[in-house]
């Protein structure tokens, strides 16, 4: 009988039932939680793919621009590539032709516009990869004090019922209790990861931040050379 007994309550206290038995606030509390929890792997998967798609295909193309002897041959076969580093290289390429079009060519202008030009599209293209970084930082500072919501308010909905039943018998405010403490779980269970992974991305796109400036850096020396020799 006690056996039967023991098995019972450890079904009422779990997960699932836990969140069954709960009152509309706290099951909508954990319901959101849990959407919460999801898209955050999501977000999680999608940006360590694709930050490790770009690292691996920014190295290629920063090797094969090593490797060139013409700067306008690499432009033309490296058209419409949408990789951070081709990016920066397209803007930069720009404004060479355009800063050189006429002559004589203002020398310190065109280093200073080039500068200018691929600095901004690093900003745009580092911008445009932490896109989703925001919806973890968000994630990962409230859904604590949401879960905690739901916690108060379930430890609230127990001394209800314990002042209803006029019992303070564990057995009685344990449910309760147990639902309120589930909601904070849940509010860490999708707090902790997005906070891990927000610091891990943020590391990884200062390094592709410098990566790209050292690119920039190295492309302005080309061209700066060239101007030396116009």
């Amino acid at each position: 009988m006690n056996a039967v007994m023991l098995n019972t309550d450890a079904a009422t206290l779990s997960p699932v039932a836990l969140f069954l038995q709960a009152d509309i606030v706290v099951k909508g509390v954990m319901a959101l939680l849990l959407v919460a929890s999801v898209w955050t792997w999501a977000i999680i998967v999608s940006q360590w793919l694709k930050l490790g798609r770009t690292a691996k295909a920014s190295e290629r193309f920063e090797r094969d621009f090593a490797s060139v002897d013409y700067v306008d041959a690499f432009a033309k076969a490296q058209g419409g590539s949408k990789l951070p580093s081709a990016r920066v290289f397209a803007a930069g390429f720009a404004e060479w032709r355009a800063s050189t079009r006429t002559k004589p060519i203002d020398r310190e202008g065109t280093r200073s516009r080039l500068s200018a030009a691929m600095g901004s599209a690093i900003a745009g293209e580092i911008d445009q990869l932490s896109d989703r970084l925001n919806i973890l930082a968000t994630i990962g500072s409230v859904a604590p004090f949401v879960g905690l919501f739901g916690t108060v308010w379930g430890i609230m909905r127990s001394f209800t019922g314990i002042a209803a039943a006029q019992n303070t018998s564990l057995a009685v405010v344990a449910p309760g209790i147990a639902e309120a403490l589930f909601a904070t779980a849940l509010g860490l269970f999708a707090a902790i990861p997005a906070v891990i992974a927000y610091n891990r991305f943020g590391h990884r796109l200062n390094r592709l931040e410098a990566r790209l400036a050292r690119f920039a850096d190295a492309f302005h020396a080309t061209l700066s050379r060239e101007l030396d020799g116009a």
